[in-house]
C-alpha cells in the first residue's frame, strides 16, 4: 500500500458528483456487474444517493486516500440482512485501498452478520473480502445489467 493514508468519513452530498464519475468506468462497471439499468443517468444517480444519505438503515462513508476522494463504502439492508458494498476509483485498484477501507469500515459498522456479494470473476473484490475475514457461504445467479446477461455471484459473510 506504500505510504498512502486511507481514511473514512461520512459521505456528503458534495461527494456524489465525483462518486458518479467513478462508476462510469466501463471496466469497473463490468466487474461490479449488478448496476442500475442506465448507470450513466446522473440525475437518477444523484437522486437515489441523496435519498440513501437520509436513510438511517444505510451507513455510507467516503474513502479518502491522502485526503482525496477515492471511493465509497456502505452497509445497507435487504430483507433484514445487512450487506456491504464498496466502489473504488479505478486509479486506486491494486494498491490495498479497498482492503484498508473495509478494515476501517468494519470497526465503525457493528452489524453482523454482514454479507458481501461479488461477481464470480471479480477476483480483486473476492480477495478484499477474504482478507478482511469474510468467508464464502454460497452462490446465486442474477441478471447483471452491466453485462446484459445472467451471471453467477459469490456470497461472502462476516459473522
Amino acid at each position: 500500500m506504500s505510504n498512502q493514508q486511507v481514511t473514512l468519513r461520512p459521505t456528503e452530498v458534495a461527494d456524489l458528483a465525483v462518486l458518479f464519475q467513478f462508476q462510469l468506468n466501463e471496466e469497473a462497471a463490468h466487474l461490479a456487474a449488478f448496476m442500475p439499468k442506465d448507470h450513466t443517468d446522473q440525475t437518477a444517480y444523484l437522486a437515489k444517493y441523496r435519498r440513501f444519505l437520509l436513510d438511517p438503515t444505510i451507513h455510507m462513508q467516503s474513502i479518502l486516500v491522502d485526503g482525496v476522494l477515492a471511493g465509497s463504502i456502505a452497509k445497507f439492508e435487504i430483507e433484514g440482512e445487512a450487506e456491504i458494498t464498496y466502489w473504488l476509483d479505478r486509479r486506486y485498484w491494486g494498491r490495498g485501498v479497498a482492503t484498508a477501507a473495509l478494515r476501517g469500515f468494519l470497526q465503525l459498522e457493528p452489524a453482523r452478520p454482514l454479507i458481501g456479494r461479488v461477481a464470480f470473476d471479480n477476483f480483486g473484490s473476492q480477495k478484499v473480502l477474504t482478507t478482511c475475514g469474510f468467508h464464502k457461504v454460497g452462490t446465486d445467479k442474477g441478471f447483471a445489467s452491466a453485462r446484459q446477461a445472467e451471471i453467477e455471484e459469490f456470497i461472502y459473510q462476516l459473522s
